[in-house]
């Protein structure tokens, strides 16, 4: 694998070509192969300005924790052991594409999150080793449907209704994800600012209690959760959802 320090991961389409790049500056350098295999960085080199970015990869599935930043529990008990569920693969978008708010749920809320990428098959995890399992992070927006949420048996369309898996714009190897601010902006109005150091269970538990259950893949993804009180998202707005160390997720919310 074309391993190197500091790597930033696009995937994008140009010329009618989904591929996957090394973003160096205002360009990417294609690579001939997912990151998730070998690959090599080629000279093929496109501006950033010529692409349309994607989402970072499209997992296999996602594994999403709820209430894991004590911010977010607003009175409620802290939970004893991760509270994982799911989030469905269809409904990932990338930068710049559109939340579809539908028209019956009455509240839709924007939740920032530190999103882990899984590297390689992987079961029965310890902590200590959960990292060398990582190919890097990327920003997420856990788009939720409060009404469905407080009102559905489980939360299926509350959190996986098409559109309500915003991911992007890259995956970034190195950030410190146990130190790094998540950030939720809605029209530019700051709503959500966190750091991942006030996690309730940090990335290598998470990592390692998933994989106890469960065979990781690479592509993977992990939503680790959302601090604070979420703010709404309606018709016509744009959220854009910031981590230091990755960039700025950018989104703009349409009425179904």
């Amino acid at each position: 694998m074309g391993e190197e320090d500091n790597m930033k991961i696009a995937r994008y389409l140009a010329h009618g070509q989904i591929s996957y790049g090394v973003v160096e500056g205002d360009s990417v350098k294609e690579l001939s192969a997912s990151p998730f295999e070998d690959y090599t960085i080629t000279d093929h080199t496109h501006k950033l300005s010529e692409v349309k970015l994607l989402a970072p990869c499209i997992p296999p599935k996602i594994l999403a924790i709820g209430l894991n930043y004590s911010s977010h529990l607003h009175d409620r008990p802290g939970p004893t052991e991760p509270m994982v569920f799911f989030k469905t693969a269809i409904s990932v978008i990338g930068p710049d594409d559109t939340i579809i708010r539908p028209k019956d749920t009455a509240r839709l809320d924007a939740e920032c999150e530190l999103v882990v990428i899984i590297k390689d098959t992987c079961r029965n995890v310890s902590k200590e080793d959960a990292m060398n399992h990582v190919l890097g992070y990327t920003c997420g927006n856990d788009v939720s449907a409060r009404d469905w949420q407080r009102e559905d048996r489980n939360w299926w369309r509350a959190k996986s209704s098409d559109t309500f898996s915003p991911a992007g714009p890259y995956i970034v190897d190195d950030i410190d994800p146990s130190n790094v601010r998540v950030m939720t902006r809605i029209n530019g109005n700051e709503v959500q600012n966190e750091s991942t150091s006030y996690l309730i269970f940090d990335i290598p538990t998470l990592i390692s209690y998933c994989s106890q259950y469960m065979t990781l893949e690479p592509g993977d993804m992990i939503y680790t959760g959302t601090p604070g009180q979420p703010g709404e998202m309606k018709d016509g707005d744009v959220c854009e959802i910031e981590i230091e160390g990755i960039g700025i997720l950018s989104n703009p919310i349409k009425l179904a």
